[in-house]
């Protein structure tokens, strides 16, 4: 590791010791589970969203025992309205395969993490960084956005993760592993607060003086900008009805009940049967439940 890049990092643990927010999965040895499950949950999500369901969620399963010894029906209901659901079954996957494969215990090892249902290549080296201080790359798009601007002076890192994105930041990591660790949690927080994608605040980045792409000017990317998600009128917005009538039923609900969520039968139709088939519904004769829901009303 070059001179250059070690300032780099030492000046974003620097800024991110005095700046970074006080959020409660980073508290000293708040463990594994917990750090697992605000991964999973800060996926496609906002903090402010996260922090109430977090707090919800390690409440009721303080522990991947707890969770799995629940149903998945009720980590569903659990996950209320953050949105993407399958992730609510990964994560109760992921607490029975941690029971069955490792006594309770979230793995240390990056190939464990890896293995288990639901956790991929960014959140099983977040864990492997921010709960056990090791030194690997943990690369989302905050920080793909940062090194493609402060190293390859380049806008943007492109719409998905390469392997060069590993390459690049591995390169940026100190080599002792819980000063690497504390690196990628400032790169992380320098990406998300201040080299956002539309409105990077320059003016107060610490690496604003060794950033290629500040020197270059701030070009702008070759491309078309991405665009946030239309919301409204989607499926997803008829998935999310559906299962908010669900998770609040006490047992199985009739479809003709589920036909008064959305007027067009064939949208209405479509959501649920990829409800179906993502495994959050399960049909019961001409009844619908969360899936694992226990028993049924007599």
């Amino acid at each position: 590791m070059s001179t250059t890049t070690s300032e780099l990092a030492a000046d974003a643990i620097r800024w991110y010791d005095e700046n970074a927010r006080d959020l409660p999965w980073r508290e000293p040895g708040i463990g594994a589970w917990p750090i697992l499950v605000s991964e999973v949950m800060l996926q496609q999500t906002p903090v402010i969203r996260v922090l109430p369901a977090w707090r919800a969620w390690l409440a009721r399963w303080p522990r991947p025992a707890d969770l799995a010894a629940d149903t998945p029906a009720e980590a569903i209901r659990m996950w209320g309205r953050l949105g993407y659901p399958r992730r609510a079954l990964r994560l109760h996957e992921c607490a029975v395969a941690v029971l069955a494969r490792h006594g309770g215990e979230v793995p240390t090892g990056l190939d464990e993490l890896l293995a288990l249902p639901g956790v991929g290549a960014y959140t099983a080296r977040a864990v492997a960084a921010f709960a056990y201080g090791q030194r690997h790359p943990v690369v989302d798009t905050n920080v793909r956005r940062l090194v493609a601007r402060a190293v390859a002076g380049e806008p943007d890192a492109g719409p998905a993760t390469r392997p060069a994105d590993l390459v690049a930041t591995e390169a940026l990591l100190p080599v002792a592993p819980d000063r690497a660790a504390r690196a990628s949690a400032a790169f992380m927080e320098l990406g998300a607060l201040v080299c956002t994608a539309r409105a990077p605040r320059c003016v107060d980045c610490p690496l604003a003086y060794r950033c290629a792409w500040l020197a270059s000017g701030r070009t702008a990317p070759a491309g078309p900008t991405r665009r946030p998600q239309r919301y409204a009128g989607t499926d997803r917005q008829v998935r999310g009805r559906l299962l908010a009538v669900l998770r609040e039923a006490t047992g199985p609900v009739p479809r003709a009940r589920l036909d008064l969520v959305w007027s067009d039968d064939l949208q209405r139709s479509r959501a649920l049967a990829g409800l179906i088939e993502d495994g959050l519904v399960e049909m019961r004769d001409d009844t619908c439940v969360l899936a694992g829901e226990g028993g049924t009303d007599g």
